[in-house]
């Protein structure tokens, strides 16, 4: 497996245009065949999204390598990810930063994530079952905020947790034609900018009980 995962960092992410060298590193270091189902561990290191179950998927290798570089962590930071899967992005945000806090609206995937970052020596990673439209309060501010489904428009709870300098990166739109990668901002002074990156295709955002479904 660690060839393959070796190869996947050449062809898919090298190649697409990945740079950092510290976000490549993290990519060769991370087994993702550890978090996804035994059924298709010998596809993990394909170029492409896989389902994981509870109608979620783990994202393709690049779209998770270009979302950890558009973050620019620093060893310091502390950041939130909303929607943990598989527990794949947030065992690579451990190998860059210094906390993750990491939340999960559907239960059983939040046991199996928190259960798998243990067994590959990521158990820092702390996870919740929550609804990750109310992100994690208590922990605020974060440097950095990371969504890895879609919502309609970027929730303003997740914004208001961003320290100033901090940084968010999601992708945004009511349907799989419109989602955009954005990357937001925030200025010391609280001022907001955003900016899109390419077009994406994730699964929704689910909402909790405190954030209805538009």
């Amino acid at each position: 497996m660690q060839e393959l995962r070796l190869e996947m960092v050449r062809t898919q992410l090298q190649m697409q245009g990945i740079k950092k060298p510290e976000v490549l590193e993290a990519m060769r270091r991370v087994p993702r065949h550890a978090f996804v189902p035994d059924a298709i561990k010998a596809y993990a290191y394909r170029d492409q999204a896989m389902p994981i179950g509870y109608g979620a998927t783990i994202s393709q290798p690049y779209i998770v390598a270009l979302m950890t570089e558009l973050l620019d962590l620093k060893p310091w930071h502390k950041v939130l990810e909303i929607g943990t899967g598989s527990g794949y992005q947030a065992a690579i945000l451990a190998e860059l930063a210094r906390d993750v806090y990491s939340v999960e609206i559907v239960e059983e995937l939040a046991k199996r994530a928190r259960n798998d970052l243990e067994a590959n020596g990521y158990g820092r990673v702390q996870v919740r079952h929550g609804d990750g439209y109310l992100g994690w309060p208590e922990a605020a501010p974060f440097h950095r905020v990371v969504i890895t489904a879609a919502p309609p428009v970027i929730p303003q709870a997740l914004v208001e947790q961003l320290t100033g300098g901090g940084r968010l990166v999601a992708p945004e739109g009511d349907s799989p034609q419109t989602q955009q990668l954005m990357v937001l901002d925030k200025g010391a002074d609280g001022k907001v900018t955003r900016r899109g990156s390419i077009p994406v295709i994730f699964v929704p955002m689910v909402p909790g009980s405190a954030a209805p479904a538009p």
